[in-house]
This record gives C-alpha cells, structure tokens and sequence, in this order.
C-alpha cells in the first residue's frame, strides 16, 4: 500500500493516519519504517471499517478507556486498533501476510 506522506510540522504525534494520508511530523520520519508501518496499519484498519466506523469507533474506544484507565497515555495505548498497530510495527511483512481484522485478535 502506498499513500501520500505530507509533512506537518504541527501535529501533535510523530505520525498519523487519515485515509488515504500518513501524516508526519518531520521529513526525517519518512525514512522511519516502523513509523509508516504503524500508520498502514491504520490506513487499512480504516478500510476495513470503510473509513468512517473506524474514527467514530476509535474515539469511543480512548473515551472508554479514558473512563477505565483515567490517563491519557494508558487509555491511548489501549485502543484496539493502536495495540495492533504497536504490537506489528516492526513486522514490515505483516501487512503483506493478509492479516485483516487483527485489531478484534489482539489482546
């Protein structure tokens, strides 16, 4: 899968996905492959949900967890769809491997 990468000096993590952007902080990134990897990820879990049920489903996932966890970092590291981005970063082939649907798998 390749997507445009736009640069964004701005933004408030390294990296972000917005189908069918990725989103970075810095040029430098562009060389980061687990980076961009993490955010393919999330450009296909958002076709999987045909884009839009992913960014309503991912915010009620953090405002759950927010209720949950009571911390920001804690109740973003366990959204569904980041716990598989994470936990497949630094697998270059997993995307390639056909794996969809992986966020409802991982624990």
């Amino acid at each position: 899968m390749n997507a445009p990468i736009l640069i964004v000096k701005k933004l408030p993590a390294a990296g972000m996905a917005i189908f069918p952007f990725i989103l970075l902080k810095s040029a430098g990134l562009r060389n980061d492959r687990e980076i961009i990897n993490h955010e393919k990820i999330h450009l296909r879990q958002q076709l999987e949900l045909l884009i839009f049920p992913f960014y309503i489903l991912y915010l009620l996932n953090y405002l759950i967890n927010l209720v949950i966890y009571k911390k920001h970092g804690l109740a973003y590291r366990n959204i569904v769809f980041e716990k598989e981005a994470y936990h497949y970063e630094t697998d270059l082939d997993y995307l390639k491997n056909g794996n969809w649907y992986g966020w409802i798998k991982i624990r």
